[in-house]
């Protein structure tokens, strides 16, 4: 405790503090802005730093981590477009209680949740980020397999109405993940000899195209009705818009979700987009009112922000003791750490122990900085769903199509971005749920990647997927989850059937 109270009297200081403030609030910008994200926030200001000191630089880079990542709930909860993809979870239940008059209590719950999820990781790295990295360098290829198949099978089968649909949708999902040079080889497939496509189709372009393009287009080919046109009546809340026995009567939901969140934050190459999904399934299935989820209810809003901000510690947890990125941001990170001439990894709490108190410092001042500028925000960015819808999408549609072009400075990002927003509009007209899709595109380089490597060590035996403990539990996990929903699904056709 003496050296994490070290770290909280290095930071406040007027310049750090206001470092703080800035990147926090500069986070939160990016992250609301579909397209951008944490990642690209940090990538951007990461040349800022060279003239900096190192703890000037570090606060900076965790503040916009930290403000990136909770950003993205406000355009997933006003427009139902996910600023990246760890908040698309939070379209589900945000979204529906936005348009239902209560933008602002959807917001002030997003917003309260972010905070503690942040702060529960944030403590548990603090105190076990040591023991808990061992464990993710046990893990081999065999496992990752394993659990990273679990997690698209979940989200496949119990996210969607139709199992067969969320499977298809979700290998559809993987098949695209596949074109451009191979992971382990790099051999080169399925790019028609277009140069652009060598290094695959870009995540940004594919995810924002699927949503935001997408969810553009379902709405132009809807008329406009005439309570559309009158003035919605603003939602006056006190506080965050619950109550304090609300935030009680979450702590099920929020407890399983910051460890969901946390366990799949440390696992390398995981991170917040798939925590946000693994989490609210798994909040849905053990909810005894399973059927109100995605009607507008404060367990789905829960469990998204609860998950995708939790997995902010325990990403940094690989980061700091084991010098392994656990996702995007923090692969950023890992390139400040170079470039400032550090070596992260168990030599870093010897060598620059100050540092690393520092930043337990600032991640946990962050977060309480992050929920005051949200929450004085609220008011204001609820007003966003009082513009007219022909108003505000030709912006979002230039603002999405600027972002996808500064990912990589290519026009063919934002062609991509047309052609799977136009692609999830069919599949939206053919009831092929998206979700799952855009979970096998984002997973499907781990899962190949992880499928090549096992099997070149097992010398192509399938054997040893059964034989690890870990890796063959998860495997019956999905075949178990895939019949169970299976056999349910025929069950409620039959009782259709009967009824008629």
């Amino acid at each position: 405790m003496a050296a994490l109270l070290s770290g909280f009297i290095a930071l406040f200081t007027p310049k750090l503090l206001l470092l703080t403030f800035v990147g926090v609030a500069i986070g939160i910008i990016f992250g609301a802005i579909p397209g951008l994200s944490a990642t690209m926030a940090i990538c951007l200001f990461l040349p800022m730093t060279f003239g900096m000191n190192v703890n000037e630089a570090f606060v900076t880079m965790v503040a916009l981590y930290i403000g990136g990542v909770s950003g993205g709930l406000i355009s997933a909860i006003l427009i139902n477009i996910p600023g990246s993809a760890m908040s698309i979870a939070t379209c589900y239940d945000g979204n529906p209680m936005a348009t239902s008059g209560h933008a602002q209590r959807a917001l002030g719950i997003g917003v309260v949740f972010s905070c503690l999820g942040t702060l529960f990781s944030v403590v548990i790295m603090i105190f076990a980020a040591p023991s808990l990295a061992s464990v993710a360098v046990k893990l081999g290829p065999f496992e990752y397999f394993a659990l990273t198949f679990f997690a698209l099978v979940l989200v496949a089968s119990v996210g969607s109405k139709d199992v067969f649909g969320g499977l298809a949708s979700a290998f559809l999902g993987l098949a695209f993940c596949m074109v451009g040079m191979a992971p382990v080889d790099g051999a080169i497939r399925y790019d028609f000899g277009v140069t652009s496509l060598l290094q695959g189709i870009p995540l940004t372009s594919a995810a924002v195209g699927m949503f935001a393009t997408t969810e553009i287009l379902l709405n132009v080919v809807k008329p406009i009705l005439p309570n559309e046109l009158t003035q919605r009546k603003r939602e006056k809340i006190k506080g965050f818009g619950f109550s304090i026995a609300e935030l009680f009567g979450q702590t099920k939901n929020f407890l399983m979700s910051s460890v969901i969140g946390l366990f799949i934050g440390f696992l390398p190459g995981m991170g917040g987009s798939l925590a946000n999904q693994v989490a609210y399934v798994a909040v849905q299935k053990s909810s005894k009112t399973p059927e109100k989820f995605g009607t507008g209810i404060m367990d789905g809003i829960v469990a998204s922000e609860t998950s995708n901000n939790a997995s902010i510690g325990g990403a940094m947890i690989p980061l700091l003791a084991l010098g392994i990125p656990g996702d995007g941001p923090t692969a950023m990170l890992l390139s400040a750490f170079t470039i400032h001439g550090l070596v992260s990894g168990p030599l870093l709490f010897k060598t620059s122990g100050n540092l690393v108190n520092l930043i337990f410092a600032a991640m946990l001042v962050s977060s309480v900085v992050m929920i005051v500028i949200e929450y004085f925000g609220i008011p204001v960015f609820s007003k966003i769903i009082e513009v007219p819808r022909e108003m505000l999408y030709p912006i979002v549609l230039v603002i999405c199509a600027v972002a996808a072009f500064a990912n990589n400075r290519s026009m063919f990002d934002v062609w991509c971005l047309l052609a799977f927003g136009i692609f999830g509009f069919l599949m939206a007209k053919f009831n092929l749920p998206r979700t799952p899709f855009i979970m096998g595109f984002v997973l499907g380089n781990q899962i190949e990647t992880n499928l090549r490597r096992a099997l070149q060590l097992s010398r192509g035996s399938f054997g040893p997927f059964f034989t690890h403990p870990f890796s063959c539990v998860f495997l019956l996990l999905s075949f178990i989850l895939i019949v169970n929903t299976i056999i349910r699904q025929v069950k409620a056709h039959k009782q259709i059937k009967t009824a008629v």
